[in-house]
């Protein structure tokens, strides 16, 4: 057996990151929402 989770930070990046985010309505409601909430971190 193996761990199961393999990080690869290209691939989180492309999924998960700011730019990723961005490129849909929904991701940019995600980001707002976040803003609102007084997140220390946006994306990733």
């Amino acid at each position: 057996m193996k761990m199961t989770f393999q990080p690869k930070k290209r691939v989180h990046a492309r999924v998960h990151g700011f730019r990723a985010r961005m490129a849909t309505a929904g991701g940019r409601k995600v980001l707002s929402a976040r803003r609102a909430k007084g997140r220390k971190k946006i994306a990733i």
